[in-house]
């Protein structure tokens, strides 16, 4: 039987951890299904709850703790007598918070976490919460232009004699148990749910339905648009895949629902951000059938174009498994750098 998609009603999550119990400090399995916050539900309830709150006339440190007392009355954990200095500061949804008015984030003393929840809260000028963002450590890493993060991971891809490769003939062996080759992702079935069991394309489907895009084209916006360049590889992704609609919320992977990363590669080198395809960390969905996806499960297809800066052309596909990914392209090997990190948030980062 098919199983439907998770519901996605974040109060939900709310009534469970209060009825459990359990404090910030426990720790909870990623994905399970009935305490584990997922990363855009998260966002949701604490984006609904948290606006409008005032700060107003709080030092700093007496903001800082008063934050987190809003975030545990939001998600229904009781409010510890104090908070401890644990790394994240809460441990048992792994997420941190940081309350900014400037656009300049400060992570002090360690290293973005790939796989960390940051949960980003704008105060306006006049010490009220305006918004709140949750962005994982990856996606976060994506956003740094001064060169002062973790190098990212990189791999080479050099096209050969093949247009189109499918490099892992069958998904993992965790992932091809909830399978099914008669899935049709129409009727109303968006990008971005979570997966779910009988929902998921082969992904020898997935190849097969992904090299008609070849010889396929979009208008070029420019290596400095490259999030414009992706948006619109990710239209006729979602198109060729039998979407009735396209959505995009910029979280990996980018084809959620059928745990589908899309890379665009107009030159060898492909950026991977702090995590390897390969990782075996969980990966922030529900559980599937009580099982924890992992990264290495996600499918990776990526496209090599080429543009003559008015228009990009797609002309190779290579389409693997995470798990398989290193079995095609190299991986290069980055250093390590400690010390202070500044991001620089986007003007649009709150947006939307």
């Amino acid at each position: 039987m098919t199983n439907t998609n998770p519901p996605t009603d974040p109060y939900r999550f709310v009534a469970n951890i209060s009825r459990s119990g359990l404090t910030i400090y426990d720790d909870i399995e990623v994905g399970d299904p009935n305490l584990w916050v997922p990363t855009p539900e998260l966002e949701a309830l604490l984006d609904a709850e948290l606006r409008g709150a005032s700060l107003s006339g709080l030092a700093l440190r007496t903001r800082s703790k008063v934050v987190k007392e809003h975030v545990c009355k939001a998600l229904g954990y009781p409010v510890p007598p104090s908070f401890r200095k644990t790394q994240p500061r809460f441990p048992g949804q792994r997420f941190d918070t940081y309350a900014q008015k400037a656009n300049n984030l400060q992570v002090w003393n360690e290293e973005l976490s790939p796989t960390r929840r940051y949960v980003i809260i704008r105060v306006d000028a006049e010490d009220t919460i305006a918004r709140v963002k949750v962005v994982t450590g990856d996606s976060l890493a994506e956003l740094d232009t001064t060169g002062t993060l973790t190098q990212k991971y990189q791999a080479r891809c050099i096209p050969g004699e093949e247009a189109s490769e499918l490099i892992a003939s069958e998904d993992t062996a965790l992932l091809r148990r909830f399978v099914s080759d008669n899935f049709s992702p129409a009727g109303g079935v968006t990008p971005v749910l979570h997966p779910a069991n009988g929902q998921l394309l082969p992904i020898a489907a997935v190849y097969d339905r992904l090299r008609m895009l070849l010889g396929e084209g979009f208008d070029d916006t420019g290596i400095d648009q490259e999030r414009n360049r992706g948006a619109a590889l990710h239209r006729l992704v979602c198109q060729a895949l039998g979407y009735d609609g396209f959505q995009d919320d910029g979280r990996f992977p980018d084809v959620r629902h059928q745990l589908l990363e899309v890379k665009l590669q107009t030159s060898p080198t492909i950026d991977l951000g702090l995590v390897t395809p390969s990782s075996t960390e969980p990966l922030d969905v529900p559980q599937i059938n009580g099982n924890v996806i992992r990264h290495c499960d996600v499918r990776y297809a990526v496209f090599y174009a080429n543009t003559d800066g008015t228009r990009v052309e797609l002309t190779h596909l290579f389409v693997s498994t995470g798990e398989a990914f290193f079995t095609r392209f190299p991986q290069f090997q980055g250093k390590v750098l400690n010390k202070k990190l500044q991001i620089p948030l986007p003007a649009d980062f709150f947006d939307g």
